[in-house]
């Protein structure tokens, strides 16, 4: 029997970071049926090196994946495997996602280390440790009294901060938490209360197609997930509409309801006390290009609500 053919996978060096990559590298063997083997290949990114700060103040989105994009644009890696959310609207020249898996849990799961269940039953002053804009701005819709403090790192590094007393509750994604075997760490939030990021849940495996052979070519297509393709793709589109960035708190989440697509995105001022909301509804047999249209859409009508100009949280 031949050698199996190597796919260098790119990725950051964190646990959720190596889970994924280490499943992308088992659905491409299971696909090719062992005729690929995955062989892992770790960066450490700009955004790895941010433990305090938000990533408005060191260039945003892209932090993550920088790294990485270089690695598979210089051919030290085949394909670049990322957590969505982190994915710059748009990739480098030449670039594009060439897989997505099926996507788990989108919502953000609560956490404290004291038994409370949900934010709105924190103390009043309660101490919330987020470096999401998004995040920080949702929960002072719902709750103003809260202070806001910056918390970065990994699910462990986070987790650890909670233990030690540096805030009373954190939000982390419930889907890396499933995928870590920690989700019965938190309390799910209803979408309803926090709409999530766009992309959460989901993995993206980039690369340049004229850098894979005809058989990582063929298994790629075999783990795309057509039902997530087409939420990324909307929701995607909603963020490149907005342009968005770190600056400016956004949501958007695509998911199946009453037999269509629904969409719903929405967008926040820093202190939570303002809120612009668009929704859409889509068939399923509705194309991708007919679905990023609707992410525009949205995007569109929330940018109008607004008047124009969108409120962005200052350095």
């Amino acid at each position: 029997m031949a050698e199996p053919e190597i796919v260098r996978i790119g990725t950051r060096g964190s646990p959720l970071a190596l889970y994924q990559a280490r499943l992308i590298a088992s659905e491409l063997e299971r696909a090719s049926e062992g005729a690929l083997k995955g062989e892992i290949v770790t960066f450490t990114t700009k955004g790895d090196q941010l433990t305090t700060e938000r990533l408005i103040n060191s260039g945003g989105k892209g932090l993550f994946t920088r790294e990485i994009d270089r690695a598979v644009d210089e051919g030290e890696a085949h394909i670049g495997v990322h957590s969505l959310k982190d994915v710059p609207s748009l990739l480098p020249d030449g670039q594009s996602i060439v897989a997505y898996p099926e996507r788990v849990d989108p919502r953000d799961g609560f956490v404290t280390v004291n038994g409370v269940k949900r934010l709105q039953d924190l103390p009043q002053g309660a101490v919330l440790g987020t470096a999401s804009l998004r995040r920080e701005a949702q929960a002072l819709a719902l709750r103003p009294d809260l202070k806001v403090i910056p918390f970065r790192g990994s699910v462990g590094t986070r987790m650890d901060k909670l233990k030690d007393g540096q805030a009373d509750a954190t939000f982390l994604a419930m889907a890396g938490l499933t995928r870590l075997d920690m989700d019965k760490a938190a309390s799910p939030v209803p979408i309803e209360d926090m709409l999530p990021a766009a992309g959460q849940g989901i993995i993206a495996v980039a690369a340049r197609p004229d850098h894979l052979s005809p058989a990582m070519t063929e298994a790629m297509d075999a783990i795309d997930h057509s039902a997530t393709r087409a939420m990324a793709t909307a929701e995607r589109a909603f963020l490149a509409e907005l342009d968005g960035s770190c600056r400016t708190a956004m949501a958007a989440q695509m998911r199946l309801r009453d037999g269509g697509w629904h969409l719903r995105g929405e967008v926040l001022s820093p202190d939570g006390q303002q809120r612009w909301t668009s929704e859409a509804t889509a068939l399923l047999s509705t194309s991708l290009d007919k679905l990023a249209e609707l992410g525009q859409q949205v995007g569109q009508a929330i940018r109008k609500a607004a008047g124009g100009d969108l409120p962005v949280f200052e350095d």
